[in-house]
């Protein structure tokens, strides 16, 4: 008796969600080719860090603020919570990616503003924010870049308000030095091997709150 041979079994994404996953890469790619300091990785990241990075947003609390929308894969989660696209708001500013972010989510405002600046060109005023969600490669940043970004986030975020950052270490991407000067405290929200690298996610917060 002959045996029919077993046909491997693959599990296919959706056409659409394919295609976009595939353009979202190839984007993504392009921009590392062109800038890698400021794009560095070649892969975006994945939706696991992603679920990491929204973890702590309430989709009916305040307004939240993305810096370095890149390809969306964190808007897109943020989304996912509930929150209403007219309450957040994404900073990007390399101009392709810009685009692709507006096709992609016609409701959310992109800003080609930087992050040092961003309180110029937002809708909400300093203290109306819950959380700020930062997919910006610190690590390829100096310090006093980093003092001015974590300055202006929280300038826009209210008391209590995170400052939420991945990093491919396994420790905070900003210095003790800039850390203590402007009074935060940080702890490790969580990791996960499921992205490439394997990312670590840490959250900031002003020291007291």
């Amino acid at each position: 008796m002959q045996h029919k041979p077993k046909r491997s079994r693959a599990i296919a994404l959706p056409g659409g969600e394919f295609r976009a996953r595939a353009t979202e890469y190839l984007d993504f790619l392009a921009a590392w080719v062109k800038k890698p300091r400021q794009t560095a990785s070649v892969v975006p990241s994945s939706r696991y860090l992603a679920r990491l990075m929204v973890a702590q947003i309430d989709p009916l609390d305040g307004r939240v603020l993305e810096l370095g929308g890149g390809t969306g894969v964190f808007t897109r989660a943020i989304l996912e919570t509930g929150l209403p696209p007219e309450k957040l708001e994404v900073v990007e500013i390399n101009p392709a990616f810009a685009r692709g972010l507006r096709r992609h989510f016609p409701h959310v405002s992109i800003l080609e503003t930087p992050a040092q600046i961003v309180s110029t060109a937002t809708a909400g005023e300093p203290g109306d924010y819950q959380t700020v969600v930062s997919g910006l490669p610190l690590l390829a940043m100096d310090r006093y870049m980093h003092h001015d970004i974590l300055t202006e986030s929280f300038r826009m975020l209210r008391p209590g308000g995170s400052f939420v950052q991945f990093t491919y270490s396994m420790r905070p991407p900003v210095s003790r030095d800039v850390i203590e000067a402007l009074g935060l405290d940080v702890v490790r929200a969580g990791q996960t091997v499921r992205n490439f690298p394997p990312a670590t996610v840490f959250r900031f917060s002003r020291r007291g709150e």
